[in-house]
């Protein structure tokens, strides 16, 4: 198969799923090994900056989607209805940062690190698609353990976890401070 047609199937795929397909499945579909394929991903990838077309290749870990440029989400939001957006309290946001870190983690641990339970907080995450269940801790109970998603990476516009940034000591301090005084707050009322 030459390259043109490689590339034509591969944005008819990916534009038809609306979401990443990881490199594996690409390269089943045209019959080709990862490496070949990635690197066709990477031609196309290229193309699509060098054109200055409207989408673009998003890359995460091992999978690619196609979307839409940065630079003209002004012109699609006048097409599109507001994308439904997703309000992060502190609360939920903090237990979010503390499931990216540790992952995977169970709620008992979470909780642990935040002092206060967190069932809406996990709750909510689940609800916005940012953490997922990554099944079960092989211990008594046998506790759920979460994990973030690609959504969380695509929102935080990170490509891997790798790219999070360093957590510094004393802001986990600070964190202990804040839910220390969380609980006792709960515990004056």
């Amino acid at each position: 198969m030459d390259n043109k047609k490689a590339k034509m199937i591969l944005e008819g795929v990916l534009f038809s799923m609306g979401e990443s397909v990881e490199i594996g499945r690409l390269a089943d579909v045209l019959e080709l090994d990862k490496k070949e394929t990635r690197k066709i991903l990477e031609e196309m990838t290229e193309d699509y900056k060098s054109d200055e077309r409207g989408i673009m290749l998003t890359w995460f870990e091992n999978a690619v989607q196609l979307c839409t440029k940065p630079e003209i989400y002004d012109s699609l939001i006048k097409i599109a209805k507001n994308p439904p957006r997703f309000q992060l309290t502190d609360t939920v946001l903090e237990t979010l940062s503390i499931i990216a870190y540790k992952q995977p983690v169970t709620r008992v641990e979470i909780e642990k690190v935040r002092g206060v339970s967190c069932d809406h907080a996990i709750n909510k995450l689940l609800e916005y698609d940012l953490i997922q269940e990554l099944g079960r801790l092989d211990a008594p109970g046998k506790p759920l353990l979460f994990g973030t998603t690609e959504q969380f990476l695509r929102s935080f516009g990170v490509h891997s976890l790798d790219e999070l940034p360093e957590i510094n000591p004393v802001q986990v301090e600070e964190f202990k401070k804040q839910a220390e005084e969380e609980i006792q707050l709960k515990l004056d009322i």
